[in-house]
């Protein structure tokens, strides 16, 4: 099948990007490789064990660890890192962990330029992005700036091999998330909506095999082949409604990140499926069923995934003020947004129906 379009346009970051069980020991020699001497390692508190071992792999070109990044890249965490950044002394960075640490590791990036080595342990593939997002006061916004793209990203499958199943089943359809959406953005093109099949069918194929056997590295490798390119396609085009409202959700309401993405998609993608049904197509050729938002949701449900708002700490009174924040803004979506609908998506959310029942 032919993605071709008769007009579009593809802009590509140079990112140098390695896979392979074992690569992220190998981080000491991109460093030098970036002609840098004195890198600042990020991480979560819960990896800074990773991040103290990285340190001592990388010995004196590690100029110290901060290890408070945090879920949805609080402005607060970023300016105190900003500060420990520039009293080390440090001229790149280093990020290991999932989307929280690679956030913090953008938003220092962003304020200073410094160049940055990514080495993922979740796929939720922000690292293959020029997009942060950040959260101040209650709101979460976005932005799109070259200086966020990281330069250097190490897929190794063994650092990703101890992540627990439930989490890696929430942080696949964070990254599924990226392609589906890709597949209707405005600015698509033949690439990107090829980048987004191949990444939706790289997680169909390899997802079931990491939950029988957590430890199989081909699996797992091939699950972070899955996140980068879908991480690809979130870096290339715009987003909708699925990430608005994930937003809206995670900046306001404190939802977990990947948890919510994952009950949220076949929900968005189950209201826009009518608008626009050729492009979503792809959707139930690659996970079956007969609708795209019910094919999401029974994959999402074989893989023991989260499927209702409410086993995510959400409240049911908060619905309304969530469908009016995620109605606030104007935002491009090939369905018609109104505030009902966005309603009934989240009152299906938040009780787990499949999408149309």
């Amino acid at each position: 099948m032919s993605y071709f379009q008769p007009q579009f346009v593809s802009d590509t970051a140079a990112v140098r990007v390695r896979f392979g069980p074992g690569v992220s020991r190998e981080v000491g020699a991109e460093i030098d490789r970036l002609g840098k001497t004195r890198a600042l390692i990020l991480s979560t508190p819960h990896q800074a064990s990773q991040a103290l071992l990285l340190a001592e792999d990388v010995g004196a070109r590690s100029a110290g660890i901060f290890s408070k990044a945090a879920m949805h890249t609080p402005v607060k965490v970023t300016e105190e890192a900003l500060a420990h950044a520039r009293d080390v002394g440090a001229d790149c960075l280093v990020a290991i962990g999932g989307g929280s640490t690679t956030g913090l590791g953008k938003a220092i990036a962003y304020r200073t330029d410094l160049p940055q080595i990514v080495i993922p342990t979740t796929y939720a593939g922000s690292e293959a992005t020029p997009i942060l997002g950040q959260t101040e006061k209650g709101r979460k916004t976005t932005l799109t700036d070259p200086r966020v793209q990281p330069e250097v990203i190490l897929y190794d499958a063994e650092r990703i091999v101890s992540l627990p199943v439930s989490m890696t089943v929430t942080s696949a359809l964070n990254a599924i998330a990226h392609a589906a959406e890709g597949l209707y953005a405005q600015n698509r093109n033949p690439l990107t909506t090829a980048l987004a099949v191949e990444g939706m069918r790289a997680f169909a194929s390899a997802l079931p095999r990491v939950k029988d056997d957590p430890a199989d590295l081909d699996a797992r490798g091939e699950t972070l082949y899955g996140a980068w390119l879908c991480g690809a396609v979130l870096g290339q085009v715009g987003m909708a409604l699925h990430h608005k409202l994930c937003h809206t959700l995670g900046g306001s309401f404190d939802l977990p990140h990947a948890e919510t993405h994952a009950v949220v998609l076949p929900h968005a993608i189950g209201f826009n499926q009518t608008a626009v049904p050729d492009l979503l197509a792809p959707v139930t050729e690659v996970f079956g069923g007969t609708s795209p938002g019910a094919a999401l949701h029974d994959f999402a449900n074989r893989m023991g995934a989260p499927l209702k708002l409410a086993d995510l700490g959400f409240e049911e009174t908060d619905i309304d003020r969530a469908a009016e924040i995620a109605t606030q803004s104007a935002y491009w979506n090939p369905a018609p947004i109104d505030k009902t609908g966005i309603r009934n998506l989240l009152v299906a959310a938040f009780h787990g129906r499949s999408p149309g029942s």
